[in-house]
C-alpha cells in the first residue's frame, strides 16, 4: 500500500483585513487511476497556488474539494488575530484543518506542513509531522491544501466587499496596496481589519502589541489555552493550570459569538443573536441561500461526546424553538419567504471550539 500524505498549507498570513485559511488535504489513490485521466492531469497540474491563474485554481479547486480522499479548511478571524497573536492563530487554524480528518478517520502515514514551522507540535500528531520549505511547490497534497485556502479565502473576501464596499477587497484581498491604505485613509478600518497590525496601529493606538517580548500574563495564559484545542487529546497539559473562571451566562454569550464567528465564514448573513419569546429564546439567527436558520448553541467545558448535541435537544426543547422561530418570522415579514430551519451547534473548553453545527431534520 503506497504511503499517504496529509498536507498542510496557510493563506492570508500577512493581509491587513480578512481571515487566516490552512488547507488540509488527503488526495488518496483516486488522483492516480490511470482510466481516469482528468483526475490524472489534475493531479499533474497541482502547484503553489500562488503560481495558479485564478481560473486555474478555482477549477482544481473544485476537482480537489469533490474527489481528494479528505479536506479540511481552518479559520481565524481578524478578530481572533487581534486577540491571540499570528503565531497562536497560525497553531489554532491548523488544528481547526485537521479536525474534520481525524473526525472522518482517514488513513495517512505522515503530515507534511509548507514552511519550518510545525504548527502540530503541541498536539499528539507532532511526531507525524515533516516541515519542508516550498513543500506547496515540492508535494501534491501540500499543493491542493494551499489551492482550496486560496480559493476558499479570496471568494470569502469577493463576498466581503459587498458588505464593506470602497475598500477594493475584490481587487487585494486584504493585502496592503497602496488601493487599500488609501482607502483605510478614507474610510477607516471595518470589523475585518487586523488591528493589532503594524500598519493599523494608527487606528487602533491602545491595540496590545502580539510580540513575545511585550506579551501580558493574561495574554500568555489566553494562548496557552489555545493549546488544548478540539479534536486533541493532550493529557495533563500544563495550559489547564490557565484557565480563566467564567460564569454561566459569559460563557454562552462567548459560546454564542464563537459559533456566529463560524457561521460568517461559511457565508451565513448574521440577523439577530438572544431572540426571546415568552415561552423559549433562539441563541442565533442567520440566512444563507434563502433559508433562514434558527441555532441552538450547546457548551460543555470539556469536549463533547459524539452525538450528544442532539441528544440536549429534546423533542419538547425542539417544539419550543420552531414555537419561537415562527413568532420571530410573523414579527420579521422580510424574512417570510425564507424557508425556515432549526440547527444545533456544539462549542466546547475555555477557548471555545465550535466542535461541529448541523441543520435538524
Amino acid at each position: 500500500m503506497a504511503s499517504s500524505i496529509l498536507g498542510i498549507d496557510e493563506v492570508g498570513r500577512g493581509p491587513w483585513a480578512g481571515p487566516l485559511v490552512v488547507g488540509a488535504v488527503i488526495l488518496g489513490a483516486t488522483f492516480l487511476d490511470p482510466e481516469n485521466p482528468t483526475l490524472r492531469d489534475a493531479y499533474l497540474a497541482l502547484d503553489d497556488s500562488k503560481r495558479l491563474t485564478p481560473a486555474r485554481r478555482t477549477a482544481l479547486s473544485e476537482i480537489i474539494l469533490t474527489h481528494a480522499a479528505a479536506t479540511g479548511l481552518g479559520w481565524v478571524t481578524a478578530a481572533e488575530l487581534d486577540r491571540y497573536g499570528l503565531s497562536a492563530s497560525l497553531k489554532l487554524a491548523t488544528r481547526r484543518a485537521v479536525k474534520p480528518i481525524l473526525t472522518r478517520r482517514t488513513h495517512f502515514d505522515e503530515i507534511i506542513i509548507d514552511g519550518t514551522v510545525n504548527f502540530l507540535q503541541t498536539t499528539p500528531l507532532r511526531d507525524c509531522v515533516t516541515t519542508l520549505k516550498c513543500a506547496d511547490h515540492l508535494v501534491k497534497d501540500v499543493a491542493a491544501a494551499s489551492i482550496i485556502a486560496k480559493v476558499a479565502r479570496d471568494q470569502y473576501m469577493i463576498n466581503l466587499s459587498a458588505r464593506y464596499p470602497g475598500y477594493g477587497f475584490e481587487k487585494h484581498v486584504g493585502y496592503g496596496t497602496a488601493q487599500h491604505r488609501a482607502a483605510l485613509a478614507e474610510l477607516g478600518p471595518c470589523p475585518e481589519h487586523r488591528l493589532s497590525f503594524r500598519p493599523l496601529q494608527a487606528f487602533a493606538p491602545n491595540q496590545p502589541s502580539k510580540s513575545p517580548k511585550n506579551t501580558t500574563n493574561g495574554a500568555h495564559k489566553t494562548l496557552c489555552n489555545f493549546y488544548n484545542v478540539s479534536g486533541f487529546t493532550s493529557g495533563n497539559h500544563p495550559a489547564a493550570t490557565c484557565c480563566n473562571s467564567y460564569n454561566t451566562t459569559i460563557k454562552g454569550h462567548a459560546a454564542e459569538s464563537a459559533v456566529k464567528s463560524c457561521l460568517e465564514t461559511q457565508s451565513h448573513t448574521f440577523i439577530a443573536q438572544n431572540f426571546r419569546t415568552t415561552a423559549y429564546e433562539i441563541d442565533l439567527i442567520t440566512t444563507k441561500d434563502r433559508k433562514i436558520y434558527f441555532t441552538e448553541v450547546k457548551y460543555s467545558r470539556s469536549h463533547f461526546r459524539e452525538g450528544s448535541p442532539l441528544v440536549r435537544i429534546t423533542p419538547e426543547k425542539q417544539q419550543r424553538m420552531s414555537f419561537a422561530a415562527t413568532a420571530f418570522l410573523k414579527t420579521h415579514p422580510e424574512f417570510q419567504s425564507y424557508a425556515p430551519q432549526l440547527a444545533v451547534a456544539a462549542v466546547s473548553g475555555d477557548n471555545f471550539q465550535v466542535e461541529t453545527w448541523f441543520p435538524l431534520d
